[in-house]
């Protein structure tokens, strides 16, 4: 799978830093308790979501997927953020899903295992997504002779006014690919090269235009699930490549009242919340994930940002989980059969950065917008919690995220993933202990290719412990060895 990397070829090593000993880690504002609406955090640690492509093909609950959360919770994190789940009762392959009651027994076994891992001391969200039509990049020939919709402006440009579509699609197979290629529509163009994505701007599509009146429901249905199976909360998700993250964007130009202007585009967002929150209990907590800059031309920036923050807070949100990029506008050609990736452009880049980078490094890249988000919402009067991830692998960098002001919360992910006991060996003196992540996304390119996501840190240690889980074609460990002092 192609990835984009910055031209500049500069290599960045972690490093542990000072790790505290557990007096001072008890003093530390890491570890200080938070309030996120109606749930007490013991601190303010929080893995945030993460697909490992490890429930099955109808979308439940797998004894690999309470493994994975239970792994996790071991290290006892003052939060974990359930992956993307879909709201929608479709099939959407190994993805977890909440779009139906039948998937609430085995969420509830999820949380149970987390209660029991970490001693009740790990609260437990669950992020809910929805995302449109995305196809996989089809062979050229099989797109002109079957895909492609004929038009009125093909048979133009082909001086063939009245001929059958058989024969423009004759037409278009005999020309070479530059004058092929001349016929097509930019989106047309797209669909060959990409695969054929839907866009909420999609306005003749009847159950694009429809969004507005349907995905209120689905959330709150969605969201209503997950407090029966005795989530902590719940996170929209209003980021990255999705559907709510793009009525957000500044290329939402829907003129339905749902697109357009700053109010356009944050109108369906606070529908959803609306009615999210009152669909779960007053103890459910509501927030989201947002991102701070989207990273593509045309795109929405921080300023953009501050306002949706500001308008959410205003509305109630319990917290704000601030990411950055991750779309599917700047996303690299994918291989033929294969699905467009919204991780492998320049924006894909911004949100999960390798260990060779430009002159801004891999670490801490979304500290600088977060920053601005979150001062605004205290100028203006807002205590809404803000969450920032990126890059941050040891105790200097979370414990300053914090102190200076950058946010309330630290977001763990690929360093939670090298060593889920990062939390627990911090807190009890054993930093030096940490097992750090390198930042070569190994993990990334395992997603990529919905392949079960593990690190290779460890996913080749201790190979031959009797009964092993192991992936599908059985080289590698899926989860990571406990930690025995």
């Amino acid at each position: 799978m192609a990835m984009w990397r910055p031209k500049e070829r500069i290599r960045y090593d972690v490093a542990g830093g000072h790790w505290p000993t557990a007096a001072e880690a008890l003093q530390a504002r890491l570890f200080q308790p938070l309030q996120i609406g109606p749930v007490t955090l013991s601190g303010r640690t929080w893995v945030p979501a993460m697909v490992p492509w490890r429930a099955d093909d109808e979308g439940f609950v797998t004894p690999a997927v309470i493994d994975w959360y239970r792994r996790f919770a071991e290290g006892r994190p003052a939060a974990i953020v359930v992956e993307a789940t879909g709201i929608r009762d479709v099939p959407s392959g190994p993805l977890l899903r909440i779009g139906h009651d039948r998937f609430i027994p085995g969420l509830r076994e999820l949380v149970s295992a987390v209660r029991e891992a970490s001693a009740g001391e790990t609260k437990l969200f669950i992020q809910i997504i929805d995302f449109l039509s995305v196809r996989r990049r089809p062979e050229p020939h099989k797109y002109f002779e079957r895909f492609l919709r004929i038009t009125e402006d093909h048979r133009r440009q082909l001086q063939l006014p009245h001929a059958p579509e058989e024969a423009v699609r004759q037409a278009l197979l005999a020309l070479n690919e530059p004058a092929r290629l001349a016929v097509l529509s930019p989106r047309e163009r797209e669909a060959l090269e990409k695969g054929y994505r839907e866009r909420v701007t999609d306005l003749e599509l009847p159950h694009v235009e429809e969004l507005p009146r349907t995905l209120p429901a689905l959330f709150a249905g969605a969201a209503r699930r997950a407090a029966d199976a005795g989530f902590d909360g719940v996170e929209l998700h209003y980021a990255h490549a999705y559907t709510m993250s793009s009525f957000l964007s500044r290329t939402n130009d829907r003129s339905d009242g749902y697109g357009g202007s700053l109010e356009g585009r944050i109108r369906l967002p606070l529908e959803v919340y609306q009615a999210v929150r009152a669909a779960v209990p007053a103890d459910c907590a509501v927030g989201c994930r947002l991102l701070a800059d989207e990273c593509i031309d045309g795109g929405s920036s921080v300023d953009d940002a501050v306002f949706f923050a500001k308008a959410l807070a205003r509305a109630g949100m319990d917290f704000l989980s601030l990411s950055r990029g991750g779309k599917f506008d700047d996303a690299l050609p994918p291989k033929i059969g294969e699905a467009v990736y919204p991780y492998t452009g320049p924006s894909g880049y911004e949100c999960m950065p390798s260990y060779y980078s430009d002159a801004k490094g891999p670490f801490g890249r979304n500290q600088g917008a977060a920053r601005t988000i979150r001062q605004a919402l205290r100028a203006a009067g807002m205590m809404t919690p803000t969450v920032v991830a990126g890059g941050v692998h040891n105790f200097e960098q979370a414990e300053a995220l914090l102190t200076e002001e950058v946010a309330d919360v630290v977001g763990i992910a690929r360093q939670a993933l090298a060593d889920p006991d990062f939390f627990i060996k911090i807190k009890r003196g054993c930093g030096a202990e940490v097992r750090l992540c390198k930042y070569t996304n190994y993990c990334e390119a395992l997603d990529g290719r919905h392949k079960e996501v593990t690190c290779e840190l460890w996913d080749r240690e201790g190979l031959d412990e009797p009964g092993l889980p192991r992936s599908s074609d059985g080289k590698r460990r899926l989860l990571a060895p406990p930690w025995r002092r």
